[in-house]
Protein backbone atom coordinates (compact mmCIF):
# COMPACT_ATOMS: atom_id res chain seq x y z
CA UNK A 1 0.00 0.00 0.00
CA UNK A 2 1.13 3.50 -0.70
CA UNK A 3 1.27 6.57 1.52
CA UNK A 4 0.70 10.22 0.71
CA UNK A 5 2.57 13.33 1.91
CA UNK A 6 0.43 16.47 1.86
CA UNK A 7 1.74 20.06 1.77
CA UNK A 8 -0.28 23.24 2.10
CA UNK A 9 1.10 25.74 -0.43
CA UNK A 10 -0.07 29.20 0.56
CA UNK A 11 1.53 32.63 0.77
CA UNK A 12 1.15 36.24 -0.38
CA UNK A 13 2.71 35.31 -3.77
CA UNK A 14 3.41 32.09 -5.67
CA UNK A 15 4.87 31.48 -9.15
CA UNK A 16 4.91 28.10 -10.87
CA UNK A 17 6.42 28.36 -14.34
CA UNK A 18 6.68 25.42 -16.71
CA UNK A 19 7.71 27.22 -19.91
CA UNK A 20 8.99 30.54 -18.53
CA UNK A 21 12.12 31.76 -20.26
CA UNK A 22 14.18 34.93 -20.69
CA UNK A 23 12.53 38.26 -19.84
CA UNK A 24 8.94 37.00 -19.58
CA UNK A 25 8.36 34.67 -16.62
CA UNK A 26 4.81 33.37 -16.54
CA UNK A 27 3.10 31.13 -14.00
CA UNK A 28 0.73 28.19 -14.29
CA UNK A 29 -2.61 28.32 -12.46
CA UNK A 30 -1.47 25.66 -9.95
CA UNK A 31 1.80 24.28 -8.56
CA UNK A 32 3.82 22.20 -11.02
CA UNK A 33 5.26 18.76 -10.35
CA UNK A 34 8.77 19.99 -11.14
CA UNK A 35 8.35 22.88 -8.68
CA UNK A 36 7.14 20.72 -5.80
CA UNK A 37 9.71 17.96 -6.45
CA UNK A 38 12.39 20.67 -6.52
CA UNK A 39 11.18 21.80 -3.11
CA UNK A 40 11.40 18.22 -1.77
CA UNK A 41 14.84 17.68 -3.32
CA UNK A 42 16.05 20.90 -1.66
CA UNK A 43 14.59 19.76 1.66
CA UNK A 44 16.66 16.60 1.39
CA UNK A 45 19.76 18.63 0.54
CA UNK A 46 20.24 17.12 -2.92
CA UNK A 47 22.71 18.79 -5.24
CA UNK A 48 21.46 20.34 -8.49
CA UNK A 49 22.95 17.52 -10.58
CA UNK A 50 21.65 14.71 -8.34
CA UNK A 51 19.61 11.79 -9.70
CA UNK A 52 15.86 12.60 -9.57
CA UNK A 53 14.42 9.32 -10.87
CA UNK A 54 12.99 8.27 -7.48
CA UNK A 55 11.22 11.62 -7.03
CA UNK A 56 9.96 11.72 -10.62
CA UNK A 57 8.40 8.25 -10.16
CA UNK A 58 6.10 9.55 -7.40
CA UNK A 59 2.50 10.24 -8.40
CA UNK A 60 1.77 13.95 -7.99
CA UNK A 61 -1.48 15.82 -7.54
CA UNK A 62 -2.70 19.21 -6.43
CA UNK A 63 -6.07 20.42 -5.12
CA UNK A 64 -7.02 24.03 -5.80
CA UNK A 65 -8.50 25.29 -2.53
CA UNK A 66 -8.33 28.99 -3.44
CA UNK A 67 -7.28 29.94 -7.00
CA UNK A 68 -5.90 33.39 -6.16
CA UNK A 69 -5.44 36.30 -8.53
CA UNK A 70 -2.86 36.56 -11.31
CA UNK A 71 -0.75 39.72 -11.06
CA UNK A 72 2.00 41.19 -13.29
CA UNK A 73 5.22 42.78 -12.03
CA UNK A 74 7.05 44.94 -14.57
CA UNK A 75 10.75 45.15 -13.65
CA UNK A 76 13.58 47.49 -14.61
CA UNK A 77 17.18 47.16 -13.43
CA UNK A 78 20.66 48.59 -13.98
CA UNK A 79 23.96 46.75 -13.80
CA UNK A 80 25.52 47.29 -10.37
CA UNK A 81 28.99 48.04 -11.78
CA UNK A 82 28.52 49.56 -15.24
CA UNK A 83 25.17 51.25 -14.63
CA UNK A 84 23.92 50.00 -18.01
CA UNK A 85 20.23 49.26 -18.36
CA UNK A 86 19.36 45.58 -18.11
CA UNK A 87 16.62 44.03 -20.30
CA UNK A 88 13.09 44.97 -19.23
CA UNK A 89 11.31 41.96 -17.78
CA UNK A 90 7.88 40.81 -16.67
CA UNK A 91 7.15 38.51 -13.76
CA UNK A 92 3.72 36.95 -13.21
CA UNK A 93 2.52 35.69 -9.82
CA UNK A 94 -0.54 34.17 -8.13
CA UNK A 95 -1.62 36.33 -5.18
CA UNK A 96 -3.53 34.94 -2.16
CA UNK A 97 -3.75 31.42 -3.59
CA UNK A 98 -4.03 28.26 -1.48
CA UNK A 99 -3.29 24.73 -2.71
CA UNK A 100 -2.97 21.28 -1.19
CA UNK A 101 -0.26 19.36 -3.05
CA UNK A 102 0.47 15.67 -2.52
CA UNK A 103 2.95 13.01 -3.57
CA UNK A 104 2.04 9.31 -3.46
CA UNK A 105 4.55 6.47 -3.29
CA UNK A 106 6.27 3.79 -1.25
CA UNK A 107 5.60 4.30 2.46
CA UNK A 108 9.24 4.32 3.57
CA UNK A 109 10.22 6.87 0.91
CA UNK A 110 7.26 9.11 1.78
CA UNK A 111 8.29 9.00 5.46
CA UNK A 112 11.86 9.96 4.49
CA UNK A 113 10.53 12.96 2.54
CA UNK A 114 8.36 13.97 5.50
CA UNK A 115 11.40 13.88 7.78
CA UNK A 116 13.23 16.16 5.36
CA UNK A 117 10.30 18.60 5.19
CA UNK A 118 10.29 18.87 8.98
CA UNK A 119 14.00 19.80 9.05
CA UNK A 120 14.84 21.01 5.50
CA UNK A 121 18.45 21.39 4.38
CA UNK A 122 17.37 24.37 2.22
CA UNK A 123 14.33 26.51 3.02
CA UNK A 124 11.22 25.86 0.89
CA UNK A 125 9.75 28.47 -1.44
CA UNK A 126 6.68 28.59 -3.67
CA UNK A 127 8.22 28.48 -7.13
CA UNK A 128 10.58 31.46 -6.68
CA UNK A 129 12.89 32.35 -3.83
CA UNK A 130 10.98 35.58 -3.26
CA UNK A 131 7.81 33.57 -2.42
CA UNK A 132 8.06 31.97 1.05
CA UNK A 133 5.20 29.75 2.31
CA UNK A 134 3.06 30.56 5.33
CA UNK A 135 2.14 28.06 8.03
CA UNK A 136 0.83 25.45 8.26
CA UNK A 137 3.06 24.14 5.45
CA UNK A 138 3.49 20.48 6.45
CA UNK A 139 0.14 18.64 6.61
CA UNK A 140 1.77 15.28 7.38
CA UNK A 141 1.64 11.74 5.99
CA UNK A 142 -1.56 9.84 5.23
CA UNK A 143 -0.61 6.13 5.50
CA UNK A 144 -2.18 3.32 3.48
CA UNK A 145 -4.10 5.53 1.10
CA UNK A 146 -3.89 7.22 -2.31
CA UNK A 147 -4.01 10.80 -3.53
CA UNK A 148 -7.73 11.13 -4.28
CA UNK A 149 -8.72 9.65 -0.93
CA UNK A 150 -6.28 11.98 0.85
CA UNK A 151 -7.77 14.98 -0.98
CA UNK A 152 -11.32 13.90 -0.06
CA UNK A 153 -10.48 13.57 3.64
CA UNK A 154 -8.48 16.81 3.90
CA UNK A 155 -10.46 19.86 5.11
CA UNK A 156 -10.87 22.85 2.81
CA UNK A 157 -7.98 25.28 3.52
CA UNK A 158 -9.38 28.40 1.85
CA UNK A 159 -9.66 31.64 3.81
CA UNK A 160 -12.98 32.60 5.40
CA UNK A 161 -13.64 35.42 2.93
CA UNK A 162 -13.13 33.04 -0.02
CA UNK A 163 -15.44 30.44 1.53
CA UNK A 164 -18.13 33.06 2.03
CA UNK A 165 -17.79 34.17 -1.59
CA UNK A 166 -18.04 30.62 -2.99
CA UNK A 167 -20.37 29.13 -0.39
CA UNK A 168 -22.58 27.45 -3.00
CA UNK A 169 -19.67 25.59 -4.60
CA UNK A 170 -19.20 22.13 -3.10
CA UNK A 171 -16.30 20.74 -5.14
CA UNK A 172 -12.64 21.68 -5.64
CA UNK A 173 -10.64 21.17 -8.83
CA UNK A 174 -7.86 18.55 -8.76
CA UNK A 175 -4.97 18.02 -11.19
CA UNK A 176 -3.44 14.52 -11.12
CA UNK A 177 -0.67 12.66 -12.92
CA UNK A 178 -2.49 10.56 -15.51
CA UNK A 179 -2.45 6.82 -14.84
CA UNK A 180 -0.49 4.58 -17.20
CA UNK A 181 -2.48 4.12 -20.41
CA UNK A 182 -5.03 6.80 -19.49
CA UNK A 183 -5.49 9.54 -22.14
CA UNK A 184 -4.46 12.82 -20.49
CA UNK A 185 -6.67 15.90 -20.54
CA UNK A 186 -3.59 18.12 -21.01
CA UNK A 187 0.19 17.86 -21.10
CA UNK A 188 3.05 19.94 -19.72
CA UNK A 189 6.82 19.55 -20.04
CA UNK A 190 6.93 19.23 -16.25
CA UNK A 191 8.54 15.94 -15.20
CA UNK A 192 12.08 16.83 -14.06
CA UNK A 193 14.99 14.82 -15.39
CA UNK A 194 17.76 17.16 -14.24
CA UNK A 195 17.85 20.45 -12.29
CA UNK A 196 21.46 21.03 -13.34
CA UNK A 197 21.50 24.75 -14.36
CA UNK A 198 23.87 23.92 -17.22
CA UNK A 199 21.27 21.73 -18.95
CA UNK A 200 17.93 21.56 -17.20
CA UNK A 201 15.78 18.81 -18.69
CA UNK A 202 12.09 18.01 -18.35
CA UNK A 203 9.87 15.36 -19.93
CA UNK A 204 6.20 15.60 -20.86
CA UNK A 205 3.72 14.91 -18.10
CA UNK A 206 0.12 13.82 -18.75
CA UNK A 207 -2.43 15.47 -16.46
CA UNK A 208 -5.97 14.36 -15.62
CA UNK A 209 -8.40 16.99 -14.36
CA UNK A 210 -11.15 16.05 -11.93
CA UNK A 211 -12.84 17.42 -8.83
CA UNK A 212 -13.43 16.37 -5.25
CA UNK A 213 -15.77 17.34 -2.44
CA UNK A 214 -13.48 17.97 0.53
CA UNK A 215 -14.05 17.04 4.14
CA UNK A 216 -16.51 19.57 5.55
CA UNK A 217 -15.08 19.33 9.06
CA UNK A 218 -13.66 22.65 10.36
CA UNK A 219 -9.90 23.07 10.39
CA UNK A 220 -8.14 22.43 13.72
CA UNK A 221 -8.20 25.60 15.78
CA UNK A 222 -11.22 27.04 13.95
CA UNK A 223 -13.55 28.69 16.52
CA UNK A 224 -17.11 27.29 16.64
CA UNK A 225 -19.82 29.35 14.94
CA UNK A 226 -21.22 32.03 17.20
CA UNK A 227 -24.72 33.46 16.78
CA UNK A 228 -25.84 35.67 19.72
CA UNK A 229 -29.46 35.55 18.54
CA UNK A 230 -29.76 31.78 19.05
CA UNK A 231 -31.13 32.15 22.61
CA UNK A 232 -33.70 34.69 21.45
CA UNK A 233 -35.02 32.38 18.74
CA UNK A 234 -35.43 29.51 21.23
CA UNK A 235 -37.68 31.64 23.42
Amino acid sequence: MTSVLLLRLAGPLQAWGSAARFARRTTENAPTKSGVLGLLAAAQGRERDADLSDLAALRFGVRIDQPGTRIRDFQTAHHADSGKSMPLSERFYLADAVFVAGVEGDASFIEALHTAVQAPAFLPYLGRRSCPPVEPFDLGVRPDTHLMQAFREEPWHASEWHRARTRSRRTLDVLLDSAHGEPPHLSLRDTPVSFDPRHRRYELRGITTTSVEPNSAPLPGTPPPHDPTTALRKS
